[in-house]
């Protein structure tokens, strides 16, 4: 629709007279319906979202569910083909398939590094910084990471039994803010996988200066972090971890249970991550 209105004039001006060439045209379209998803899934904050905002999700929060919202808009996210299963599904490596597919490999959406670069950039979200993340590139393909291929990332080599038997060996008190994710065994992997944090942005808490300033900022869980973490209680059966880990989100804010039915309702159905997700949530305290 936006082509056919550009072709139907002899030239597109700014109000300054301008002429806006096509390349510049679409990458204003993409950044409208970046802002039109995120308000559609994610609330009005999140349209207008610009990185270092106050009060709304963190950048891999929004890049996950913009590329969950663009699987499911092109036809690509409607199956119940897999979207990363549940813990142990698939190998990470995929299929080969065609960008733009459901494959059978681990994480399943994937969608050709073009489209993502488009409807992420305009809204200030660098591809590249989350590679290893929450996001694999290769052969000029974007593939979400499935929440299983993260458990190592978050809780290091003993895995999600660790934290959650130091969870309910203190009586299901959480002991930090950070949920100890991203443990000193896992120190290497986390560093390797957070991405670069850019000049003026605020990540989720502080801003020291340093090294030491910014691997701490790092290392600290995303919203998105800690909705993973509780899913994977979910896969692992410890009820109790989870029952506290939730009612620890609850009392935090809101933004754990916003982005975890947003997640919902973009995976598809059928799918792994979905029915992890949905019983995750019934856990949730009312």
């Amino acid at each position: 629709p936006a082509l056919e209105i550009f072709s139907g004039y002899s030239a597109v001006e700014t109000p300054a007279g301008d002429v806006v060439g096509l390349p510049e045209y679409l990458e204003k379209v993409w950044e409208v319906v970046g802002r039109a998803a995120l308000e559609q899934v994610l609330g009005t904050a999140e349209a207008q979202a610009r990185n270092g905002a106050v009060g709304v999700l963190e950048e891999d929060a929004r890049l996950t569910a913009l590329f969950l919202w663009t699987l499911q808009s092109s036809g690509n996210g409607g199956g119940s083909g897999n979207a990363g299963g549940s813990a142990g599904d698939g190998d990470g490596n995929g299929d080969g398939g065609e960008p733009g597919s459901r494959s059978s490999g681990a994480g399943g959406g994937r969608l050709p590094y073009d489209v993502a670069r488009r409807f992420a950039q305009p809204l200030g979200i660098h591809l590249d910084e989350w590679k290893s993340r929450i996001i694999e590139i290769d052969k000029g393909a974007v593939r979400l990471l499935s929440v299983s291929e993260r458990a190592r990332q978050l809780f290091g080599a003993s895995g999600a039994a660790a934290l959650a038997d130091e969870i309910e060996s203190s009586a299901g008190r959480l002991r930090s803010p950070q949920l100890g994710l991203f443990p000193e065994d896992g120190a290497a992997d986390a560093d390797a996988a957070q991405p670069r944090r850019r000049q003026g942005r605020q990540a989720g808490g502080g801003g020291g200066s340093g090294q030491s300033g910014d691997l701490a900022a790092r290392r600290e869980a995303t919203t998105l972090d800690r909705v993973h973490a509780a899913m994977l209680f979910q896969d692992s059966g410890r009820s109790q971890a989870l029952r506290a880990l939730l009612q620890s989100e609850q009392e935090r804010g809101p933004d754990f249970l916003r982005l975890a039915n947003a997640l919902s309702a973009l995976y598809p159905n059928g799918s792994g991550e979905k029915r992890l997700l949905d019983a995750m949530l019934l856990a949730a305290p009312r």
